[in-house]
């Protein structure tokens, strides 16, 4: 299943809008943390909406403005906190190490562990995003469940 197919014939921007935005955020929040993704996303989305007409024919247009939100907010990166030290109470119950456990990851890995599993992204779509191959995306993933694992001292054949 492939979401970044491009746009439906003339697409308005409100329905583009709300096809692409959740799985912008949950991209640009995967890399940048919840308060940061949310503005990336923005920033993003503000641009497509100023830029309606180059965006709208793209084949790839979440991966486009993933990298929009990237260039975008590289001033606030080096400022901002990526994952907040404790969980918000919103949060499902999960483990309270996971976060830094999350954070202490290479970003390639943490964005495609976030992305596949906890977005049900498949590694085509984390490929597309990221710009490699879905083979990458996968050694990606399992270099990251492996840390996180050790990280949190959970034995690999425990699944929950």
């Amino acid at each position: 299943m492939d979401n970044d197919a491009g746009p439906e014939p003339e697409e308005t921007f409100e329905v583009f809008f709300a096809r692409v935005e959740p799985r912008l955020r949950a991209a640009l929040t995967s890399m940048y943390g919840p308060d940061m993704g949310r503005e990336a996303t923005a920033e993003a989305m503000a641009w497509a909406y100023e830029h309606w007409s180059r965006v709208e024919p793209m084949e790839h247009q979440v991966a486009y403005l993933f990298r929009v939100g990237q260039s975008r907010t590289r001033r606030l990166r080096r400022r901002r906190v990526l994952f907040p030290a404790t969980p918000a109470p919103s949060m499902p119950d999960v483990d309270p190490r996971l976060i830094g456990a999350l954070a202490a990851l290479p970003e390639r890995q943490r964005v495609a562990v976030t992305l596949v599993h906890g977005h049900d992204w498949s590694h085509t779509d984390v490929a597309a995003l990221m710009g490699i191959s879905a083979s990458t995306v996968a050694t990606h993933v399992t270099r990251a469940v492996a840390t996180l694992r050790a990280a949190l001292e959970v034995p690999a054949d425990d699944r929950h």
